[in-house]
């Protein structure tokens, strides 16, 4: 895991032909920081929703159905801009980075100005800052104790719930509230400021680390970084995540390149802003341990590894009296499942199974999805012992998958938690890549109709959600179907072939 030097790469002009894509996502980064204002998350307590703008877009029938329209689009029109970009690039040569680097930063532009979309947890963060500066444990407290609370924006599923992040995090939350006073808009910004640090950092360490595996740095930058899901989610929405994910790669870059230490150090803060990436600690253990390690040179580096992250994490408790409060995201998950994960959907299924023949399918299917979860860590055991030193990134990779994969509840933003550590190892052009270009926009689509603010006295001929959902489905199907060159990256051929069966020429 030795360094391969700096890439002439960096100093390359954008190509141009990667020009028409980063100027169409870019018009539609625009249309949904416009379709945002009539159709995102404002905070009742915002000075915006008293803007006569603000009002007409989101109390006048025309109003919501533009911004519906505007913002479900440009959600569909940036999808189809990451796959033209990635496919102008293909040979993913000289200047490639550069042209995937200037596309972030494009699409990501009208996104810091943006209404939250797709997610509106940012003004849980906000109450939590609030909670930590008055003086509260966050970790036992709901943000329901505070005065005015429901002003913040903050969805009410967030009223009693502990706050499941790290230390440093509501270090964070708590100096922005102190810089703005706890106004709902500059806290936004400031929240979205600190997720946009974690996609430079992923900017910066994604390609570093993909050279490191060999692997072409611009193909896996505009794999894990590019892709609407990750723009959405980490500026748009202003997810903590993206501050975790990028100390998460800036630290496996620093150990897989020698500097142990730093890694351990870079991780342990990605644990304190969300502490799921404790889960990577194990796989930096194993690369301090060094090839050919024995059992017991790996245990001790294992226990050195865990020893300096929790002593450092320990430590950062003692401000604010947060203590080790944190661990109990870990320990006590959230119950319930999400209908499209695969542990909820199968359990679904078993459980109507279940019920059908007279047995007690609820008890059954959450049974097996304990057992998913046991088996999710049994992965993790396996690829903890099993393996060679270097696929130890892919191993973890795999490892954090089947955390995510197995688990009950998927939010759309966690597959983002381990796609950069199988982009720089290497996601083949085959079904591999086939499968991402399924899951980001399933994903997008599911969050352009599911994540829709529209007040209940609004009238409308035809709902918003089920305007997102038409239009989503036509702008799919046109993908697949229609458009002559995003349809070929799942299906070969032309619609007119697909039911001719196989060419004459090659039968017998």
């Amino acid at each position: 895991m030795k360094a391969r030097g700096s890439s002439s790469i960096e100093s390359a002009v954008v190509l141009p032909r990667a020009h028409v894509a980063i100027l169409q996502g870019f018009i539609g980064s625009l249309m949904m920081l416009v379709g945002s204002i009539g159709a995102g998350w404002i905070a009742n307590g915002s000075p915006m929703i008293r803007h006569w703008l603000v009002i007409s877009l989101r109390t006048e029938g025309w109003g919501v159905t533009m911004s519906t329209v505007l913002l479900t689009v440009g959600a569909m029109l940036l999808t189809r801009s990451w796959l033209r970009l990635g496919q102008r690039l293909k040979d993913w040569g000289e200047g490639s980075l550069r042209s995937v680097v200037a596309a972030v930063a494009a699409w990501s532009a009208p996104m810091m100005f943006a209404v939250p979309i797709y997610s509106r947890d940012v003004y849980a963060y906000t109450g939590q800052g609030r909670l930590v500066l008055e003086g509260q444990d966050p970790y036992s407290t709901g943000i329901s104790s505070l005065s005015n609370w429901f002003s913040l924006g903050a969805d009410p599923a967030w009223a009693e719930a502990k706050t499941p992040y790290g230390p440093y995090f509501l270090w964070l939350a708590r100096l922005v509230v102190s810089v703005t006073g706890a106004q709902p808009d500059y806290s936004v910004l400031l929240f979205r400021v600190l997720a946009g640090v974690g996609v430079v950092l992923c900017v910066i360490y994604v390609p570093k680390l993909a050279e490191l595996h060999g692997v072409s740095g611009a193909r896996a930058l505009w794999i894990a970084v590019a892709n609407p899901l990750f723009l959405i989610s980490f500026v748009a929405s202003a997810h903590n995540d993206g501050l975790m994910v990028g100390l998460a790669v800036a630290g496996v870059y620093a150990a897989a390149s020698g500097r142990h230490l730093l890694g351990i150090l870079l991780v342990t803060a990605s644990i304190g802003i969300k502490p799921i990436t404790i889960l990577l600690l194990p796989f930096l253990g194993l690369m301090w341990a060094g090839p050919g390690a024995s059992l017991l040179r790996r245990f001790l580096f294992w226990g050195a590894t865990a020893g300096i992250s929790l002593a450092v994490l320990f430590l950062s408790g003692i401000p604010y009296g947060l203590g080790m409060g944190w661990t109990w995201a870990i320990l006590d998950p959230t119950p319930g499942y999400t209908g499209y994960s695969p542990s909820g959907l199968i359990g679904q299924q078993v459980e109507w199974l279940a019920n059908g023949l007279g047995l007690p399918g609820r008890d059954i299917a959450s049974t097996l999805r304990s057992g998913l979860k046991l088996l999710s860590i049994v992965v993790v055991l396996v690829l903890m012992f099993r393996g060679s030193y270097p696929l130890l990134v892919r191993r973890l990779a795999l490892a954090f998958a089947a955390v995510v994969m197995f688990a009950p509840i998927i939010q759309p933003w966690y597959v983002l938690w381990f796609i950069p550590f199988l982009a720089v190892t290497g996601i083949r052009n085959d079904w591999q890549i086939k499968s991402l270009y399924v899951v980001i926009t399933f994903f997008v689509v599911f969050g352009a109709q599911d994540q829709l603010f529209v007040w209940s006295f609004v009238e409308l001929n035809v709902s918003a959600s089920s305007l997102a959902s038409v239009i989503t489905l036509a702008f799919t199907v046109y993908l697949l179907v229609i458009d002559p060159h995003t349809r070929k990256l799942l299906v070969e051929g032309k619609p007119q072939t697909w039911l001719q069966g196989r060419n004459k020429a090659t039968l017998p």
